[in-house]
């Protein structure tokens, strides 16, 4: 049997990712491709609850803390869900997943992009996405989408000060920039349905869907 492919979508707050994620699978499975669709921190019962931990109300644990949180989280979503979906010939597709620790614990947080590594090899065997769709949007789009979304409510990290997010997207371009065979880079600032469409270019482009 064909390994299934799995696919990441990445970037900031506000950044779409989660209805490119949606308009993705809802793509693949019209065209007769089975796709799991999930989501970092969670996807499993276990990595949901870590998530509330991570992003729910109170006092947070700290970086280091949180690091390990994520690819404990990570650990078990991979095991349980991911891999056993790309064995049986699934697409997976995922709301971010490692290249997010690297940028939010890494380059927004400060610890070094080689220990958040590590911790991903021994918890999830190094596995990186077939294609890190990084959806990028101007300042001002995210925080506008971010507060229709989140209102006085934003999570524990996504209510993060402006320069940590400015660090983190300073990361995520870092990546996409060290490796861009496995990064593609794609404008969600207008329409979802145009960001889609560049998203679904990127797929025929590499052959991977027909026309």
């Amino acid at each position: 049997m064909t390994r299934g492919r799995f696919i990441a979508l990445e970037g900031g707050e506000g950044a779409g990712k989660s209805t490119q994620a949606r308009l993705l699978a809802q793509a693949l499975a019209g065209r007769g491709i089975e796709a799991v669709l999930t989501r970092e921190p969670g996807g499993t019962p276990l990595a949901e609850a870590i998530r509330t931990l991570l992003l729910g109300e109170g006092e947070g644990p700290g970086l280091r803390a949180e690091a390990l949180l994520f690819a404990a989280a990570r650990s078990d979503h991979l095991e349980r869900l991911i891999a056993p979906a790309l064995d049986a010939g699934k697409w997976v597709v995922c709301d971010r997943f490692v290249d997010s620790s690297r940028a939010y614990q890494g380059g927004g947080g400060g610890l070094p992009d080689g220990d958040i590594l590590a911790l991903h090899r021994v918890g999830s065997e190094g596995l990186l996405p077939d294609l890190a769709i990084l959806m990028e949007v101007d300042p001002e789009t995210a925080a506008r989408r971010t507060a229709a979304r989140d209102g006085d409510n934003a999570d524990r990290i996504g209510g993060r000060d402006a320069a940590y997010h400015g660090r983190v997207a300073q990361a995520f371009d870092t990546f996409t920039h060290a490796e861009p065979e496995r990064f593609v880079r794609i404008d969600g600032n207008g329409a979802p349905e145009q960001a889609h469409a560049a998203i679904m270019a990127t797929l025929r482009a590499r052959g991977w869907v027909a026309q």
